[in-house]
């Protein structure tokens, strides 16, 4: 009987577990995927809808506010020029539509009606209902009155330009806990492989373990691209927003020198 020499015995064993690993361990992220649970690739999929979602979502708010920034710069280029209420409002009906266009139309909506109701009521100053009569001042509640009027108009645009920002801090802090999920689950299932092989050798636990790795990468693409984006339109919608509240004092300060007020 030839003995084999121990050597040879050990020799053997590494080149099956090697043999074994190479099977076991996926060798491609897309090899990851396809070999992956049900559950996992369940994971992924969720990730990837969010993932979808959220570029969709800073596609269309880059677009709008392009546009939004686009116009209002045209605006305010143009009202830096202007002297008097009346060139404002010539401004605002050539102008394309805006942020500020939109506030100074519910100002000057405002301040019809307020004509209109002290027409009705018959004491009104002669100003109020003679359209070339000299301006009347207004008083302190008017004046109080038109600048509610303006923050909350202010307040209407900036909503409306927040539209599903929300959602992208949402889904931000949401995807990696969808992606811890993955990973506790592929932490489970390497153990649970170790103890239905009977061994614990790099080939029993390192399917579970590549499993949890693709989860937490795929959780943090979508997590960063979606927080990223959060701040940075948020920042621009709070530019926006400053923008506005200065644009209607200096609506106010406006009709000032012009002796309304």
């Amino acid at each position: 009987m030839v003995r084999r020499a121990p050597g040879d015995r050990g020799a053997r064993e590494v080149i099956a577990v090697a043999l074994q690993v190479s099977q076991a361990i996926p060798t491609t992220p897309v090899e990851l995927v396809t070999h992956a649970t049900r559950i996992t690739q369940f994971v992924l999929v969720v990730l990837v809808v969010l993932s979808l979602v959220s570029w969709g979502i800073m596609l269309a708010k880059w677009l709008e506010l392009r546009g939004t920034e686009r116009a209002s710069r045209t605006f305010e280029n143009e009202f830096t020029r202007a002297t008097r209420l009346d060139q404002v409002r010539s401004l605002a009906k050539r102008t394309p539509p805006s942020p500020f266009t939109r506030v100074f139309g519910r100002a000057a909506d405002f301040l019809h009606d307020l004509r209109a109701g002290a027409a009705r009521s018959g004491d009104a100053p002669e100003s109020l209902v003679v359209p070339n009569a000299p301006q009347a001042r207004l008083s302190g509640s008017q004046v109080e009155a038109l600048r509610l009027v303006l923050d909350s108009e202010s307040a209407a645009e900036r909503d409306r330009l927040s539209r599903y920002i929300p959602a992208l801090a949402m889904i931000g802090s949401v995807s990696p806990l969808i992606g811890l999920l993955g990973t506790v689950l592929g932490v489970i299932d390497a153990f649970i492989g170790i103890a239905t092989r009977g061994s614990g050798n790099i080939g029993a636990i390192a399917p579970g373990v590549a499993e949890a790795l693709i989860a937490t990468a795929a959780a943090l693409a979508v997590a960063i691209p979606a927080v990223f984006g959060y701040n940075l339109f948020a920042a621009r919608v709070n530019r926006i927003d400053g923008e506005l509240d200065a644009f209607g004092t200096e609506i106010i300060a406006m009709m000032v020198r012009e002796g309304q007020i």
